[in-house]
């Protein structure tokens, strides 16, 4: 990663989704695609669909990561991962775990 356009404080970026988990996207040079990925990553993270392009800066507001530190992945590794959120415990439980109460509560009001 050692081309001089990489210095700057703008970079051109290709985001990718993954097919297989939802809420995995994958930010590389737009410049070079997913040449730099390791080909394991790749793997798990299925076909990459093209989501977006977009001029990358320290200024620009990502949604769940810093702009900075996209890039510095990106000149650093040549890519960056962004992992879907955790779920929170109540949507863990709308998936067939079942609620569990304090002793002595009623959860219908009995």
């Amino acid at each position: 990663m050692s081309d001089d356009r990489m210095r700057g404080d703008k970079l051109l970026c290709q985001v990718f989704k993954s097919p297989r988990q939802e809420g995995m996207y994958l930010y590389v040079d737009k410049r070079w695609g997913v040449a730099e990925v390791p080909e394991a990553l790749l793997e798990r993270f299925g076909t990459p669909l093209t989501a977006m392009t977009l001029i990358l800066s320290p200024e620009k507001r990502l949604g769940r990561a810093q702009a900075v530190d996209v890039m510095a992945a990106i000149r650093e590794s040549g890519f960056y991962l962004q992992m879907p959120p955790a779920k929170e415990d109540y949507l863990l439980d709308h998936h067939g775990t079942t609620p569990t109460f304090a002793e002595g509560s009623d959860p219908q009001g009995d």
